[in-house]
C-alpha cells in the first residue's frame, strides 16, 4: 500500500483503492451472489426482492444478507489476503470480520442510501479501529450509484441518529448537520476497494442507468474494540469461530 491511500484516508475519512482483485474474480462473485439472491426470493428470504420485477417479469435481487454464513466462496472472498492486508496498513493493526453484505442495487430499481455514520449502528471503540471496505463488483459511477463521501466527518463525533420515516431499517442525522458542500464522489472501477472509516458520513443515490451496482461490503474492527451493544459479541470471529478459522487457513499456501 502506498503513503498515499494511508494519509488520504486519514485526511478524508475515505479512500478508493483501485485494481485490488482483478475483474473474473469480481464477475465470479457477482454470478455467485445473483444465484443465492434469486434462490432466497423463491423460498420467501429475499431482502424485499419480490416487490420489483424486471421488464421480463423476473423478480429483481436487492441484497444478500450475510454472505459469509451462506457459502464457502464468500467466506475466502470475505477474509481475503489482499483485504485483510490492505486494511491492516490502514489501522496499524491486524483486523477481524464483524459482517459482511452485498449489495445488488439494480439498473433502475436500485434506491437511495440515506446519510449515516457506520458508527452510529455499531457503537464501537476506539472508532478509529473500525472500518469498511466496499468491493466494487461492477463500475461504480454517479449514474448507477457510487459512495458519496462528507469529507472530513471523521474528524468529528458520532452525529445522533434517527430512524428515517416509513424506512426502520435505516438511521440518518438531521439534515441541517450534513455539510453538502464538503460532499465528495467516490467513483471506483470494478475490482477496486472503497475504504472508509466508522464515523465518515455517507451514501448512495439511486440507480438511474441501465447497469448494475453491485458491491460488497465488508465490516472491520481490531481484536482491541468493544461495543456498547452486541455487535462484537455478534461478530463473525465470535460467533462463527470455526467457519472463519477454517476460511482463514484456507489461504494459507
Amino acid at each position: 500500500m502506498s503513503n498515499d491511500v494511508y494519509e488520504t484516508f486519514w485526511d478524508r475519512g475515505w479512500v478508493v483503492v483501485p485494481g485490488v482483485f482483478p475483474v473474473d474474480e469480481m464477475d465470479q462473485i457477482s454470478r455467485l451472489a445473483m444465484a443465492v439472491a434469486i434462490s432466497e426470493i423463491a423460498e420467501g428470504d429475499g431482502d424485499d426482492s419480490e416487490l420489483d420485477k424486471d421488464a421480463a417479469g423476473n423478480p429483481v435481487p436487492r441484497k444478500v444478507n450475510w454472505p459469509f454464513t451462506k457459502n464457502e466462496h464468500f467466506r475466502k472472498f470475505a477474509l481475503d489476503r489482499r483485504l485483510r492486508d490492505l486494511l491492516a496498513a490502514i489501522i496499524g493493526k491486524p483486523v477481524l470480520l464483524v459482517f459482511d453484505q452485498i449489495f445488488l442495487k439494480p439498473p433502475r430499481h436500485g434506491s437511495t442510501k440515506p446519510y449515516h455514520q457506520d458508527n452510529a449502528y455499531f457503537r464501537c471503540h476506539p472508532d478509529d479501529e473500525v472500518i469498511t471496505a466496499w468491493v466494487a463488483l461492477d463500475d461504480a459511477d454517479e449514474a448507477n450509484g457510487c459512495l458519496r463521501y462528507i469529507t472530513g466527518s471523521h474528524k468529528h463525533p458520532i452525529l445522533k441518529h434517527h430512524e428515517v420515516v416509513g424506512e426502520k431499517y435505516n438511521l440518518m442525522p438531521e439534515e441541517a448537520n450534513i455539510d453538502l458542500t464538503r460532499e465528495s464522489l467516490a467513483p471506483a472501477s470494478k475490482g477496486s476497494v472503497v475504504v472508509h472509516h466508522s464515523k465518515t458520513l455517507h451514501t448512495s443515490h439511486a440507480n438511474t442507468s441501465d447497469r448494475w451496482r453491485r458491491a460488497y461490503a465488508t465490516h472491520w474492527v481490531s481484536a482491541d474494540v468493544v461495543s456498547e451493544v452486541d455487535t462484537i459479541d455478534r461478530a463473525y470471529f465470535n460467533r462463527y469461530r470455526g467457519e472463519y478459522e477454517r476460511a482463514l487457513e484456507s489461504q494459507i499456501t
